[in-house]
């Protein structure tokens, strides 16, 4: 008697253990540039030369900027980034990654950061970080959940409100 309910036992172990790998196989979101996909990491440097990659943000909402200095509706939109960057520093990160290969050089893109007083880390884009995100009008923002999935791709420009409303942070 007391085989069977041991066997019985390590039967359902073995059951529950095999429906919890499927559920974590089939649960896992594909990586892919999507809203509901996992949003595909990448490293580049940051103006003051660190190296910095997507995943560093995992666990934070994440706002992924893709600007251009020259671009006007991205000079509209930095203020309220930063703002919203100093108000959740413990649940956002500012992901800001310029169109450097654009650009007539890294200082025009330092002398911008420094007009707008940003603090959040500007990354460097001379790999085509850009186009690997199909990135074809600027701004391009990805909102991204705790996890790195994308929650919601806007492109234009957001104002304060907006962001908030798609960071879930109102």
């Amino acid at each position: 008697m007391l085989k069977k309910w041991l066997a019985g036992i390590v039967l359902i172990i073995l059951a529950g253990y095999m429906g919890w790998n499927l559920y974590e196989t089939y649960s896992k979101k594909e990586v892919g540039i999507e809203e509901g996909q996992q949003a595909p990491d990448f490293s580049l440097k940051t103006l003051s030369g660190k190296e910095s990659s997507l995943q560093d943000s995992t666990g934070k909402k994440v706002l992924l900027n893709f600007w251009a200095t020259w671009c006007k509706p991205c000079r509209q939109e930095m203020p309220a980034m930063e703002q919203l960057q100093k108000e959740h520093p413990d649940k956002l990160a500012v992901v800001a990654v310029n169109f450097t290969s654009a650009e007539k050089s890294e200082k025009q893109v330092q002398a911008f950061a420094n007009a707008y007083d940003l603090t959040f880390p500007i990354l460097i884009d001379k790999k085509g970080i850009n186009a690997d995100y199909n990135v074809m009008s600027y701004p391009t923002t990805y909102i991204l959940n705790e996890k790195g999935v994308i929650q919601a791709i806007h492109i234009g420009t957001m104002t304060k409100k907006e962001m908030e409303q798609k960071l879930d942070l109102d």
